[in-house]
C-alpha cells in the first residue's frame, strides 16, 4: 500500500516500495524444492541472496535511474550499452521465460485444487492437468483484457493472503512441532551445511533459489518515484533479502522436517506440509487443511494475475520500434496489447503440452519447467550484468539519480558476483537433478537443450528479419 503522505508527493514510501517488490520475488510454493536439499538450503540462500539478488537489485536501480533510461526496462538498459538488437534480445529473454514460469505456477494452483477437491487426476494424469493448466491460464488472461488498474490491488491482497498468513500459519505450527519433541526427517548438524561440490547432481538444485529472487529488477523502475531513493532503496533490498532468506530457511526447513523426502510432491509439498502438522494437532481438521490449501491456490493466482500483462509491456516497446510486426501493437480501450496477450497465450499452452506430456511424471514435469524458466532468464540476466559494466567504465558520465556506494571498485566486485553467479547457475542447469533418474534424464536434457537452442536464436533471428525490411524505427 502507498500511504497517504508519500501518495500526495508522487512518491512511493518505503514500504509501498517493500511490498511492491516483496510482492514479485517471495513465492510459498518453492519450499518443497527447497526442503529438498535439506540443511543445505541454508548455503543455498545465503549464496543466492548475497551473491546474486542483492548484486541484481542494485545494479538494476543504478542503470534504471540513469537519464532517459527510465522507460523500457532492461530493453531500454541493454539496448543503450549493447546496442538495440542486444537490448531486444534481453526484453524477449525476460518476456519468453514468464511463458514457461506461467506453467510452473499453474502447476502448484493444480496441486491445491486437487487436494481441495479430492482429484488427485488433476494433478497426475497429463491429460487432465494440462487441461487445468489451459483452462486457469485462459480465464486469467481474458479477466486482465479490461486493464492493469486492479491488477495490482490483486496481486497484494494475493500476497498477504495467500502467502503471508499461510508462512506465519506454518511457522507457528512448525514450533508447537518441535516443542513437542516429534521425530523430524531432515539431518541437523554443521556437516549437513556444506552440500558436496564433487556430486553436480546435488547442486543443481541451487537453479531453485536463483528462480525465487527472479523478478526483483522489475520494481527498480519505480526507483525515480521512491521517497529517498538514494537511502530508501538499498534499505528496501537489505531488508527484503534478509527476510526472504529468513521466511524461505524456515518454510523450506519445515517442509523437510515433516515430509520425508523421497515423498515430497514439488507441486503439492506445502500442501502436504499443512496436512501433516495440521492433522497432528486436530486429526479431524481436514477442512482446515482444504482452506488453506484455498488460500494458497489464490494467492499464485493474484501472482500470476499480476505477470499476464506485465512482461508484455516491454515486447510492446519493441514493437513500436518496429522490430516486431505492426500488428503486436494493436492495444484495446484499456491500452492493453491484445494481440501480444494471445502470442503470449499460444506460446503458454504449447510449453503446457510440451512439459505436462513429455516430462515424464509430475515432479520431472515441474523440475523441467523449473529449469526451463531459470536457462531462459539467466541469458538476459547475462547481458544485463555485461550492459552495467559498459555503464560504469564506458559512460560514466551519464546522469543517474542513483549509484551503488563505493565508486567503480565496489561497482564492479558487485557486478563481477551477480555475473559469476549467473554462468555458474546457467551451467549447473543442464545436469539433471538428483530426482531425475533412468530413462527420464534424457527427455530432461533434449527439452531443456532443444528449448535453450531455440530461444537463443529466435530474437536474433526476429531482428535481423525486422532490419532487412527496413522496419525498425530510429
Amino acid at each position: 500500500m502507498i500511504d497517504e503522505k508519500a501518495s500526495s508527493k508522487g512518491k512511493l514510501s518505503l514500504f509501498a516500495f517493500f511490498a511492491m517488490t516483496a510482492s514479485m520475488v517471495m513465492t510459498i510454493y518453492a519450499y518443497p524444492t527447497f526442503a529438498t536439499s535439506g540443511l543445505h538450503l541454508v548455503f543455498f540462500l545465503l549464496l543466492g541472496g548475497f551473491l546474486w539478488f542483492l548484486p541484481v537489485a542494485l545494479c538494476a536501480a543504478e542503470m534504471a535511474t540513469v537519464d532517459g533510461w527510465q522507460e523500457g526496462g532492461i530493453f531500454s538498459w541493454v539496448g543503450n550499452t549493447l546496442g538495440e538488437k542486444f537490448g531486444f534480445a534481453a526484453i524477449f529473454f525476460q518476456w519468453f521465460q514468464i511463458t514457461v514460469g506461467f506453467v510452473t505456477m499453474i502447476y502448484f494452483i493444480l496441486g491445491c485444487v486437487s487436494y481441495i477437491f479430492d482429484f488427485p487426476a488433476l494433478n497426475s494424469v497429463p491429460e487432465v492437468k494440462f487441461i487445468g493448466v489451459l483452462a486457469i491460464f485462459w480465464i486469467l488472461t481474458l479477466t486482465q483484457l479490461g486493464g492493469t488498474k486492479h491488477t495490482a490491488k490483486i496481486a497484494k491482497t494475493g500476497f498477504v493472503f495467500g502467502i503471508v498468513i499461510p508462512a506465519i500459519i506454518l511457522f507457528a505450527l512448525a514450533i508447537a512441532y518441535l516443542i513437542q519433541g516429534n521425530p523430524v526427517n531432515v539431518k541437523i548438524g554443521a556437516e549437513y551445511l556444506m552440500p558436496d561440490f564433487s556430486k553436480a547432481n546435488t547442486l543443481v538444485v541451487f537453479v531453485s533459489f536463483i528462480l525465487a529472487y527472479m523478478g526483483v529488477e522489475s520494481s527498480a523502475s519505480h526507483v525515480n518515484e521512491l521517497d529517498n531513493s538514494k537511502r530508501n532503496y538499498p534499505l528496501a533490498m537489505i531488508i527484503l533479502v534478509v527476510l526472504a532468506i529468513t521466511l524461505n530457511t524456515i518454510g523450506g526447513l519445515t517442509v523437510a522436517a515433516v515430509i520425508p523426502e523421497d515423498q515430497i510432491s514439488l507441486s503439492a509439498g506445502v500442501v502436504q506440509t499443512f496436512q501433516a502438522l495440521i492433522l497432528h494437532f486436530y486429526p479431524k481438521g481436514k477442512l482446515l487443511v482444504k482452506g488453506i490449501a484455498l488460500l494458497l491456490a489464490l494467492g499464485v493466482l493474484g501472482e500470476v494475475s499480476a505477470w499476464i500483462v506485465g512482461p508484455s509491456k516491454g515486447m510492446y516497446s519493441a514493437a513500436k520500434k518496429g522490430i516486431l510486426p505492426k500488428a503486436l501493437t494493436k492495444t484495446n480501450k484499456h491500452d492493453v496489447p491484445i494481440n501480444l496477450i494471445f502470442v503470449q497465450g499460444i506460446i503458454v499452452t504449447i510449453w503446457a503440452a510440451v512439459l505436462t506430456f513429455s516430462g515424464g511424471g509430475s515432479n520431472v514435469s515441474f523440475l523441467t519447467a523449473m529449469s526451463l524458466t531459470v536457462v531462459i532468464y539467466l541469458v538476459g540476466y547475462l547481458l544485463f550484468f555485461i550492459s552495467y559494466f559498459v555503464l560504469i567504465f564506458k559512460k560514466k558520465s551519464l546522469k543517474r539519480s542513483y549509484e551503488i556506494p563505493g565508486g567503480t571498485v565496489v561497482k564492479t566486485i558487485v557486478a563481477i558476483a551477480g555475473l559469476l553467479t549467473s554462468i555458474f547457475a546457467l551451467v549447473i542447469s543442464f545436469v539433471p537433478p538428483a530426482e531425475i533418474t533412468g530413462k527420464s534424464i534424457p527427455s530432461y536434457l533434449m527439452i531443456l537443450s532443444v528449448a535453450f537452442v531455440v530461444t537463443i536464436i529466435i530474437p536474433f533471428a526476429i531482428y535481423f528479419i525486422a532490419k532487412k525490411k527496413g522496419s525498425i524505427k530510429s
